[in-house]
């Protein structure tokens, strides 16, 4: 990777309130990056943004909630107004559910995690593809290891990240002539605030996380894996040894995997 790579390209992040989007705007303003910064909290985003500052004077903040169509067309403009174009877009805004699909109570839940995860990432797309074709950019979608294999208690936010995988596999095929890269991120369970955020049955969030937040992956390492990769126009980044392991044994031992994404969700980690 370039040490220069990110130096004065305008970048677009979702979902850049905490958590992953949160670290990922932080090294890249050090890396002398234009953000364009989006989240549904308008008061952490600033917060976010005001950190950033410290490392560039190029930081907006435009909050945003990528359910909504005329938000992610809004986003988008406001970035091309400010910057006058876009490099890379990364689609990291999501939100999670952490409940046995039979006992759900409420099917509001699913719609509303296809809606964020899914169409928030097809809406920020569509309006950024022209300016990204322009630049030759590229797409990021920040999916998770449960967008290529079932676990409990997540059927439906499995659903959405294997249909973001679809939508973005897809794209890179068709947009194969035209400049525009298109990168996977796949982690497994990272250190933030999603999950205390996570929808349960009630379809009201846990408030607690279910998983031991101290022995998985930090948010820092997960960030630090993923800035090299988009540098690198990377296909896609399956992240963690057991991840990439429980792919290949998919292949030949599916039941097994499947033993351990129940064994991963009753262990929390």
């Amino acid at each position: 990777m370039r040490k220069d790579y990110y130096q004065d390209k305008t970048v677009v992040i979702t979902g850049a309130s905490s958590g992953i989007g949160k670290e990922l705007a932080l090294q890249l303003a050090k890396k002398g990056a234009r953000l364009s910064l989006a989240a549904r909290n308008k008061k952490k985003l600033e917060e976010v943004a005001q950190l950033c500052r410290q490392y560039t004077t190029y930081v907006l903040a435009v909050p945003t909630d990528v359910a909504h169509q005329d938000q992610c067309k809004n986003l988008i403009e406001e970035t091309v107004r400010a910057f006058e174009g876009i490099d890379i877009l990364v689609n990291n805004a999501g939100i999670t559910m952490w409940a046995y699909f039979e006992e759900v109570r409420d099917m509001k839940i699913l719609e509303d995690i296809m809606q964020v995860n899914y169409f928030g990432s097809v809406y920020c797309t569509h309006y950024a593809l022209p300016y990204l074709k322009e630049s030759k950019g590229q797409l990021v979608g920040v999916s998770s290891l449960t967008g290529k294999t079932g676990v409990p208690t997540r059927s439906g936010y499995g659903a959405s990240k294997h249909a973001m995988a679809g939508f973005f596999d897809t794209l890179r095929v068709e947009l194969k002539e035209t400049g525009v890269s298109v990168t996977m991120i796949y982690p497994g369970f990272v250190s933030t605030e999603v999950r205390e955020r996570a929808m349960g049955s009630d379809g009201k969030p846990l408030g607690k996380s279910p998983v031991k937040e101290g022995k998985v992956m930090t948010v820092e390492k997960c960030v630090d894996i993923m800035i090299p990769a988009i540098a690198r126009q990377k296909r896609e980044v399956v992240m963690t040894f057991r991840g990439k392991a429980g792919l290949w044994l998919k292949l030949i031992a599916p039941g097994l995997v499947d033993k351990i994404a129940l064994k991963a969700i009753r262990t929390g980690k």
